[in-house]
């Protein structure tokens, strides 16, 4: 059996510059880490003794004997992308620590962590640029979802990193060197707040494409603060509050991207965490609802939680290793090798 784990991530500065649509024209770049909240994607074949070919455990339970029977459609149009047929029957589940339509990257988390997965059953230890890269063709052309391209790099490299696009299609990952002691005091300073699932990403996301040549400026602007914030974090004689400050620069400037992105709920309560000691902040994602992200001074962070106490904050660290796999022998279980 393969476990693969997989990362969520959140993003910090650039978003919007990762659509094909613009940096093939523009050129894009965003900064953003993973966390150690993990989408697990287990596999294996499945046994020859039952009457159904396939088993598929999401938020259903389905067996089935074909793949094209398969609801779930990452998963069909993922066993069909990577060339399996109904020749050796396939069993699935998948399970994540974070909900999905949250902001964080889930459904891009899902398929790195598929592809990583069912390529290691396989026999083919897939490297970081070619897991992302095939990830990326999975979700843009074979789902044809309205995804940019920094999810997928994200979930694949792991990290704190620079993610920079160029308009003949080259990606570079950079991570940034900073301090350990420096990157646990943004750690500190960060809060994760839960506001809800949105089921809007896509249409928001298919709004914000639509309109990426009418903002052509504020993108241009998201842009260079990669490079701001980068040197925000790798200079030491700077306060990292500046971190906070420009995040709240760039959600003004993302808000008015399109129309949903943010609404009267998520206004109030990024309203209330700046009056009580938030320095900026953002939403995760494209949706209206979901995951929110503050950057606040640790003597101010009890002030916004007890100010916002319907809502529940989730701790978060950053993580390293990206998307990875365990190979478990049933033969001998609790035994990963």
């Amino acid at each position: 059996m393969i476990i693969s784990r997989t990362p969520y991530r959140i993003s910090f500065f650039g978003g919007g510059t990762d659509y094909p649509a613009w940096y093939h024209k523009e050129g894009g770049a965003v900064l953003s880490t993973t966390i150690d909240k993990y989408c697990y994607i287990s596999c294996r074949y499945f046994p020859p003794f039952f009457r159904e070919k396939h088993r598929i455990v999401w938020s259903h339970i389905e067996t089935v004997n074909t793949i094209s029977e398969i609801l779930h459609p990452a998963v069909r149009e993922g066993l069909k992308f990577l060339g399996f047929d109904d020749s050796v029957g396939l069993e699935i589940h998948h399970q994540g620590d974070l909900p999905a339509r949250s902001g964080i990257g889930s459904s891009s988390s899902f398929a790195v962590g598929l592809i990583k997965a069912l390529t290691t059953l396989r026999g083919h230890m897939i490297g970081k640029h070619e897991l992302a890269l095939k990830a990326l063709e999975f979700e843009q052309s074979v789902l044809k979802e309205n995804v940019g391209s920094q999810d997928q790099i994200a979930a694949a490299y792991g990290g704190l990193n620079i993610i920079r696009f160029q308009p003949n299609d080259s990606i570079q990952v950079e991570p940034v060197s900073i301090a350990h002691e420096r990157m646990h005091e943004l750690e500190a300073n960060l809060l994760m707040l839960y506001t809800g699932t949105s089921r809007m990403g896509g249409e928001i996301a298919k709004s914000v494409i639509a309109r990426l040549g009418d903002k052509s400026a504020e993108l241009r602007r998201m842009r260079a603060m990669v490079d701001e914030a980068s040197d925000i974090l790798t200079d030491t004689n700077r306060s990292l509050n500046a971190f906070g400050e420009l995040l709240h620069e760039s959600w003004l400037l993302k808000r008015g991207i399109a129309d949903g992105v943010s609404n009267p709920e998520v206004d109030a309560i990024y309203k209330t965490a700046r009056d009580h000691g938030a320095l900026g902040g953002k939403l995760c994602g494209a949706g209206s609802k979901g995951f929110m992200l503050f950057y606040v001074p640790r003597e101010k962070q009890q002030a916004v939680m007890k100010a916002l106490p319907h809502f529940l904050w989730v701790p978060i660290s950053f993580e390293w290793e990206g998307s990875t796999t365990i190979y478990y022998d049933v033969s001998a279980p609790g035994r990963p090798t």
